[in-house]
């Protein structure tokens, strides 16, 4: 559940229940997501979730994806986990798992205010259902396990989990002697220790046995000083212990907060009720943030310069296809296959030509927008080695192959789209495969929760919702040109059925199905472009997608809207869904501007 969404329209009406039942609720139903056939290819391509490798961290023996986690009071009845691990955790926190099932009468406290939340430590699912839950789940990263009893349930537990954690968390409270002397495992231990109680912990005698310590957030504090807190302790204890590594617990709204427990001496951080205020796009934020800060070297991709002239190829042949619309509109093969010349056509019923100039300008003005796309995801992106940049391309580009089956559709193959077909496939393939080791994520100049990143949510909203339209048109459209033709509103402006025009000439509806067939491939192709670029580039500074979208999108509308003027075909119902796009675009452009050209705060 990206941030777009969770703000703009799931945590308002979640807000309204009660905590312990909007929380699962949420996490029931991304699990329920995760668990259908590819629901992590979903969840993975409405989050992109993905962390540098420049992040990886080695901690204990342990290799962390990268150094942000999930704290286990974030989903104590582990109703959740199953979508967590898709989110770009660099680890996720189990538990407390105790020997029996225990439920605490005490539910969340919930302090909007200052963004924070009191956790109730009553709730937890007992070893033997853990167990069922951790078989179900694959992790992609290292698991942390935290337990909760006697000493001689830890020993029960520990045996019985051995073989699902990477690491095996205890409370220092519930400690009575130091855990060499009655604990066997081969697993790193981690002790974790209330902030205020830090430096009471006799490290020096423990630091045989444990691996490291997980300093835990205040209790009931404000946000903001449990978060300076953390950074006071975290800078005393590495100056005593500068070898021993540091987990801090919660005290993180924003990444800011996280890179400066980091900054103090922090080796990984896991969020708590900061993730549940600031979104489940608050680790993807914080990566991207700790990334740019490393200013890792920018390598020129050479294989870039083949998907340029890939989306060149389709620019200019939107160029040609608009010179066409715009004066003969039937060219010299559309005659041969018809038999009859363009004169004929105005003869028997001058809106049908002027109908086919219709369907063929919008198709050349969204060729053009998609060949501006197309290039500069190869010059801004894929360049700079942007795996998300060139997955992009690719899946609008394959999209936009397979649609010439649909030209087919009605028995009519024009040479000049399979001749652009075989211009276009030597630049794609040539791309594709010169850049396959591409494996970059972006960076983020954005640190705060700042009014300027909360109005870009809005913005990116309209643009994923622009995006998705865009996609079902082209499907819609598609699918009417391959079965019925026309929809009712083309009879009334042609005024005449589709079996009049099959009695004039039979090879009429075929002509002007391959027409339609070909503008809803095109718009299908162009509106994954739109759709991947507002999911996965809406990143701080990233000006050049502001423009991309603004001038790309340029095109399409102006000939869309010019040619219905032009002929009269201005029936409301008709241009209603593009009056509703050239609304979407101009919200996402009015309400991202800020963000995208925002670097330093």
């Amino acid at each position: 559940m990206p941030d777009w969404s969770y703000h703009q329209l799931f945590k308002p009406a979640l807000s309204l229940l009660p905590p312990i039942y909007s929380r699962e609720f949420i996490h029931r139903g991304m699990s329920t997501i995760a668990s259908l056939p590819g629901g992590h290819h979903i969840i993975n391509f409405l989050g992109r979730e993905e962390s540098s490798k420049l992040l990886q961290k080695n901690i204990a023996g342990i290799q962390f994806p990268n150094p942000v986690g999930l704290s286990g009071k974030i989903d104590p009845l582990l109703s959740g986990t199953n979508a967590f691990v898709n989110l770009g955790f660099g680890f996720i926190e189990v538990g407390p798992i105790t020997l029996r099932q225990k439920t605490s009468e005490e539910p969340p406290i919930v302090d909007k205010e200052h963004e924070t939340i009191h956790f109730s430590h009553g709730d937890s699912i007992d070893l033997n259902q853990t167990i069922q839950k951790l078989k179900r789940i694959r992790f992609k990263q290292p698991v942390l396990i935290r337990l909760s009893g006697t000493m001689k349930d830890l020993q029960e537990m520990i045996n019985a989990l051995e073989d699902y954690a990477d690491c095996f968390v205890l409370s220092y409270s519930e400690l009575d002697r130091n855990p060499k002397d009655f604990l066997q495992t081969e697993k790193p231990i981690f002790l974790a220790v209330p902030v205020e109680e830090a430096f009471n912990v006799p490290i020096e005698e423990m630091k045989n046995f444990l691996s490291g310590i997980i300093l835990e957030e205040m209790p009931r504090e404000k946000n903001k000083l449990s978060h300076s807190k953390l950074i006071e302790t975290v800078l005393s204890f590495k100056k005593q212990n500068p070898t021993f590594p540091i987990i801090t617990v919660g005290g993180i709204i924003e990444p800011s907060n996280a890179l400066t427990l980091m900054e103090a001496g922090a080796d990984c951080v896991m969020l708590s009720s900061g993730y549940v205020f600031s979104g489940p796009g608050l680790t993807k934020r914080i990566n991207e943030a700790l990334l740019q800060e490393k200013e890792p070297k920018e390598t020129e991709y050479k294989g870039w310069s083949w998907y340029w002239l890939f989306g060149f190829s389709i620019f200019l042949g939107g160029i040609i296809a608009l010179i066409f619309s715009l004066t003969t509109v039937i060219l010299p093969y559309d005659e041969t296959f018809l038999g009859m010349k363009k004169e004929s056509l105005l003869l028997f019923n001058k809106r049908i030509l002027l109908f086919m100039a219709h369907d063929r300008m919008t198709l050349a003005g969204t060729m053009i927008s998609g060949g501006i796309v197309y290039m500069s995801l190869a010059r801004f992106g894929i360049r700079r080695g942007l795996l998300w940049a060139k997955q992009a391309t690719d899946f609008a580009a394959i999209i936009g192959f397979l649609g010439i089956l649909l030209f087919i559709g009605y028995g009519y193959f024009d040479w000049l789209h399979l001749l652009f077909w075989v211009v276009l496939l030597p630049f794609y393939l040539l791309g594709f495969v010169k850049t396959k080791k591409l494996e970059d994520t972006p960076t983020s100049y954005n640190r705060k929760n700042h009014s300027i990143w909360k109005r870009s949510l809005i913005g990116q909203l309209a643009f994923v919702m622009l995006g998705f339209s865009f996609v079902l048109g082209g499907i819609i459209i598609s699918w009417v040109g391959v079965t019925s033709v026309f929809v009712p509103t083309d009879i009334f402006y042609i005024c005449m059925s589709p079996e009049m025009l099959d009695s004039f000439n039979q090879k009429l509806l075929p002509v002007i199905a391959h027409d339609r067939a070909g503008f809803g491939s095109a718009l299908l192709s162009v509106g994954l472009l739109v759709l991947t670029v507002s999911l996965w580039g809406f990143q701080q500074g990233n000006k050049w997608i502001w423009w991309t979208l603004f001038i790309g999108g340029l095109p399409a509308f102006i000939a869309g809207i010019s040619i219905h003027i032009a002929i009269g075909y201005t029936t409301f119902i008709h241009l209603l869904p593009a009056y509703i796009a050239i609304g979407l675009f101009m919200i996402g452009l009015f309400y991202s501007y800020k963000f995208f050209h925002m670097k330093q705060e």
